[in-house]
């Protein structure tokens, strides 16, 4: 098999089933307990989020885990609104955002909060400039993205949030970092976002959790969950420690690597689409600046079809988000692309053991099986 939907799940590395095998077999007590055995999980339990604390470039006291990333999404628009909701009504996020993200803001329009949808240009990429036209005094939350899943665009998040502070100094900025959390390099110290939200998931750890990050610059946020006081009193419940173990085994390895996994990774999608542009039928969407995220098109052939054509050649694609299956996509949409080039386009998202032999099958069967399906 040639797995290249990387951007909707990823294999676990040998470090996080290692510790994940390891919390469930032997550091498998409550690190609430107050014996030694507990005490021991509890202090696994620190040092896990110190993994995961340098690999955000984080303070360790302002990580705490979550569900998955759609859980700290959730968490950071609704505990915002508590939070601010007194003072103001107006929310700034982006047309290209994950649904995790855009379908809380319906809600919250549903309650009576007005929402402005920032449109991205053609290739995907949203403008400094759109952003402070948006600003307004009663602006409360700014939410944007880091990478955008389906067609790789790299938000400038710092400018942004310098930005936001600077005209809207009590507003919240909060950046979905999903697909951006070693994949691009930021440190949460400095990055400026009060709100990051990261998943295990998609960096070779296991599914279930994920982080947010809590930037010190608010002293205090809404809980997300009430109970035993666990995660600082902002996410009661006892800990998951098999999954949080895997997330932060997974962060440290692929910290230890980003550098040259991303220059590798950026080197095939290069080639690729040099290899694709020199196809007469292929079009490729957005400016994939990520390393790891690319869309393709091939006008007059159904993205089923081009799916079910590369599966039975062993080769797993996705067509745009795979939290959005069934509906045409709204990132190619809101860029302004033909519904001829929407319907048939799907993601190529790879990762560190992608190799250039998996994606020169690619382009060869885009060649010789489903090109010549265009009508």
């Amino acid at each position: 098999m040639i797995y290249l939907d990387n951007s909707a799940t990823t294999k676990p590395c040998p470090e996080a089933v290692a510790a994940m095998n390891k919390a469930l077999t032997e550091d498998w007590a409550n690190p609430s307990a107050l014996y030694g055995f507990g005490i021991d999980a509890a202090h696994a339990l620190r040092t896990a989020r110190h993994q995961m604390a340098a690999a955000m470039g984080a303070e360790p006291d302002r990580v705490f885990f979550t569900s998955g990333g759609t859980e700290a999404d959730n968490w950071a628009i609704f505990g915002t609104v508590k939070r601010l909701g007194k003072r103001g009504k107006h929310i700034i996020t982006t047309a290209i955002e994950h649904h995790a993200i855009l379908n809380c803001c319906k809600e919250l329009e549903a309650q009576g909060y007005e929402v402005t949808y920032l449109q991205p240009d053609g290739l995907g990429q949203i403008s400094l400039d759109s952003l402070k036209a948006a600003l307004r005094k009663d602006t409360i939350l700014v939410s944007v993205m880091m990478v955008n899943n389906e067609v790789g665009s790299v938000m400038p998040i710092s400018q942004m949030a310098r930005l936001t502070h600077r005209v809207c100094p009590n507003a919240i900025f909060h950046t979905d970092a999903v697909q951006g959390f070693l994949k691009v390099p930021f440190a949460a110290k400095s990055l400026g976002a009060d709100l990051i939200s990261v998943s295990s998931h998609k960096i070779h750890g296991p599914k279930g959790v994920g982080a947010l990050y809590i930037s010190p610059r608010l002293k205090s946020f809404p809980p997300l969950i009430y109970g035993g006081g666990q995660e600082g009193g902002y996410r009661s419940g006892t800990e998951g420690t098999p999954a949080i173990f895997g997330f932060a085994a997974a962060s440290a390895a692929a910290c230890a690597t980003m550098k040259e996994d991303t220059i590798r990774e950026k080197a095939l999608i290069a080639s690729t689409v040099q290899a694709l542009s020199a196809l007469e039928g292929v079009t490729i969407n957005g400016v994939h600046e990520a390393p790891h995220v690319l869309s393709i098109a091939i006008p007059g052939v159904p993205v089923q079809n081009t799916i079910n054509i590369l599966q039975d050649h062993g080769i797993c694609v996705s067509a745009g988000s795979a939290c959005a299956k069934g509906h045409r996509s709204h990132v190619l949409t809101a860029m302004k692309l033909s519904p001829e080039t929407i319907d048939s386009a799907f993601r190529v998202s790879i990762c560190p053991t992608t190799t250039e032999e998996d994606l020169h099958t690619l382009v060869q069967v885009i060649r010789e099986e489903i090109l010549p399906r265009a009508r």
